[in-house]
């Protein structure tokens, strides 16, 4: 009875060692941020300021973007923001502020209008130059046209910044 106790036990205990052993080789790792970086290599940022280029102005636009990009990056990454020679760098320009008419209604009028908004985005990894990148990224929002512009202007930048936003981080910082 001993022996047949023993045995038993020694299984269980082999059995639950090799099950230890394969769930800790087999991990699973996910970064909720979306960076993907290596941080032995990435140190630091530089982010230029974003001058508007567009036809239509909205001089708080700029401080806004700017603003969300530096925010959003501090956030989801442990690179620190620096003026001078970096690992990455990221500039550009916001290039399109437009107004669109959208729905129209049966007396030929617009019920809805869309406000896009275009940033020019050049990456530099200075590490690795596979990685640059040099794109346009735009967004929008449509809004009643019944409203005024100068009522639904700054939650509307703000919406649209934060999208710009996540969408360049995904594309450069977060590797997608």
């Amino acid at each position: 009875m001993a022996w047949n106790t023993f045995i038993r036990r020694s299984l269980a205990v082999i059995i639950v060692a090799i099950c230890a052993a394969a769930m800790q080789s087999c991990r699973i790792s996910y970064k909720f941020n979306g960076a993907a970086l290596d941080y032995n290599i990435y140190k630091t940022i530089h982010v230029s300021e974003f001058p508007i280029r567009a036809a239509l102005v909205y001089p708080p636009l700029q401080q806004t973007f700017e603003n969300e990009l530096l925010d959003y990056i501090s956030r989801n990454t442990r690179l620190r923001t620096v003026d001078t020679a970096s690992d990455l760098q990221l500039e550009g320009e916001i290039t399109g502020y437009s107004l669109s008419p959208q729905a129209v209604t049966e007396n030929a009028r617009a019920s809805q209008t869309r406000l896009t908004i275009s940033v020019r985005v050049k990456y530099t990894d200075n590490k690795n130059e596979g990685n640059d990148i040099d794109q346009t990224f735009s967004a929008y929002r449509d809004f009643d046209a019944s409203l005024m512009l100068t009522d639904v202007q700054d939650d509307l930048c703000q919406q649209i910044s934060k999208e710009l936003v996540d969408l360049i981080f995904n594309a450069t910082l977060g590797n997608w």
